[in-house]
């Protein structure tokens, strides 16, 4: 029997804010993403490449420091692909008080994803398809894939859930808080060597702060 090729299509928001919204799940901010998905492939699977779509925010320089030792530390993995769309600065008036509230908008990244599976299912580049995300927004590239003929798998973020995507899954959606053990043993390093530029690249200390201490 030939071995069936995997694609992960990572929607980073809906996975990040799913981390975030609670503080037990933080602890994994800094994780090997490709690892992760690694351990959910059964006999006779490979996982060809785990495609991550997330944005740059610009707003918080902290944070986009964070992001981007998290994203350089995965990318030493060749299977993980990274694909950004952009944040836009967006205002909006408070209709109680009238006030401008200035914040910032993800844009492109559902777009993005949709084409991903789309293309990938029209040029068979993998034989299933596994979406972790809990966005609606995600079901017509999941049935267009589908009418084609690929396998979609749904795996949904800690805390997040969609009954919607779930119906339309093949096969029974996956909650990923179900297996917090496989997050343990997906975090990275504290220190990943970065090959190509020569530099060792340290997990943010805000993260840091977020494990429990280990003993030796």
């Amino acid at each position: 029997m030939d071995t069936q090729k995997v694609i992960v299509y990572v929607d980073g928001f809906n996975f990040y804010y799913g981390l975030r919204s609670d503080r037990r799940w933080k602890q994994y901010y800094w994780l090997d993403v490709v690892k992760l998905f690694e351990k959910f492939m059964k006999p006779g699977q490979e996982l060809v490449a785990v495609k991550y779509f997330s944005a740059r925010p610009t707003n918080d320089p902290g944070k986009n420091t964070r992001q981007y030792a998290f994203f350089q530390a995965n990318k030493e993995n060749p299977k993980f692909q990274l694909i950004l769309g952009s944040y836009l600065s967006k205002q909006i008036t408070c209709f109680r008080c009238g006030n401008i509230i200035h914040t910032h908008e993800e844009k492109e990244t559902d777009a993005r994803i949709v084409t991903q599976i789309v293309s990938d299912a029209y040029e068979k580049k993998c034989d299933i398809a596994i979406v972790v995300s809990a966005d609606s927004d995600m079901i017509p590239a999941v049935e267009i894939a589908q009418h084609i003929g690929q396998k979609v798998f749904v795996y949904f973020p800690p805390n997040h859930y969609s009954s919607n995507l779930a119906a339309l899954a093949n096969g029974n959606p996956i909650l990923l808080a179900r297996y917090e053990s496989r997050f343990k043993q997906s975090l990275l390093p504290d220190t990943v060597h970065l090959v190509a530029q020569n530099f060792d690249l340290t997990i943010p200390a805000k993260w840091k702060g977020y494990q429990p201490v280990r003993h030796p």
